[in-house]
């Protein structure tokens, strides 16, 4: 079976006999509780509860998970009992998922937090994708845009990711510097290849620019880089690119539409860990430097 969580949650769902009581016992939303019944059905292909008005009745199918599910559950705590000495401790893997635009703000954080805990394992997952927390896909994200809404997720404002639009001296030598932003329709710029893009500096540069003057698209936030340093076209890099490459030139002043606030977001269930409370702490640390 690919999911423990939630076998656990239909055996604390046959035990309680209803949602709300299986989600007080389990320290999550009723909606969490329908969502993994409704889940495991559907991957098993039979019906495991009698829904009815007083709660739930496990079916002859759902008895039966019921009796595996009580054997296992009594291993687990033997086994909580013997791992419970060393499961406060900041150890183990480690995984941070964010944007890879974040990368050149977030490496130098996790490689010092890394010296500063020898016992982490560091994995940082980067893209678009959003990654499921509830599943145990990673321990924190950072994510943008409007705060998340996920059930069962600790939201916490972070930072702003403030975006900037440069040129390149190479870029600036062939084709010259805008003049202003009247001046932005003469030029030639780097875009995302995706048309469907959430971020706001691609919604801006869609929206103010012919499409004609997106001469260089690209599928990632490191592809504009490396575009923009090529003299490619004047494109969108983020404050601490900047900061690593103070050749660049800044065609136009910054504008509030282009940037969006970070989240900090992590599942209620690992939120108070020491681990991750500790890389939290450290995080937060690091950014107020």
């Amino acid at each position: 079976m690919d999911n423990w969580d939630e076998i656990r949650t239909a055996y604390e769902v046959a035990r309680a006999g209803t949602v709300s009581g299986a989600a007080e016992v389990l320290g999550v939303h009723h909606a969490t509780v329908i969502r993994h019944i409704d889940a495991l059905e559907a991957r098993m292909k039979v019906k495991l509860f009698q829904r009815h008005a007083r709660g739930y009745t496990a079916t002859e199918a759902g008895q039966d998970l019921l009796q595996v599910a009580t054997a296992t559950d009594d291993q687990f705590t033997q086994l909580a009992g013997r791992l419970r000495g060393r499961g406060e401790g900041v150890s183990g893997d480690l995984v941070v998922t964010s944007l890879a635009v974040l990368s050149p703000m977030l490496a130098p954080t996790l490689a010092r937090f890394r010296k500063a805990h020898p016992d982490v394992k560091i994995r940082y997952l980067t893209g678009d994708r959003v990654f499921r927390l509830e599943y145990g896909e990673a321990h924190v994200a950072i994510r943008a845009g409007r705060a998340p809404e996920e059930l069962d997720n600790v939201v916490q404002p972070f930072i702003p990711q403030s975006m900037h639009l440069v040129a390149s001296p190479a870029y600036i030598a062939d084709y010259g510097c805008p003049k202003d932003e009247v001046d932005l329709v003469n030029h030639w710029f780097i875009g995302s290849d995706d048309p469907e893009s959430r971020a706001p500096f691609n919604k801006w540069l869609s929206s103010t620019l012919p499409a004609e003057r997106i001469a260089y698209r690209v599928t990632d936030s490191r592809g504009i880089m490396d575009a923009v340093l090529a003299g490619a076209g004047i494109g969108f890099v983020s404050k601490w690119e900047m900061e690593r490459h103070p050749e660049l030139v800044e065609v136009i002043p910054p504008k509030p539409v282009w940037s969006g606030e970070l989240w900090l977001v992590t599942h209620v269930d690992l939120h108070r860990s020491t681990k991750v409370q500790t890389f939290l702490k450290f995080l937060k640390g690091e950014m107020a430097r």
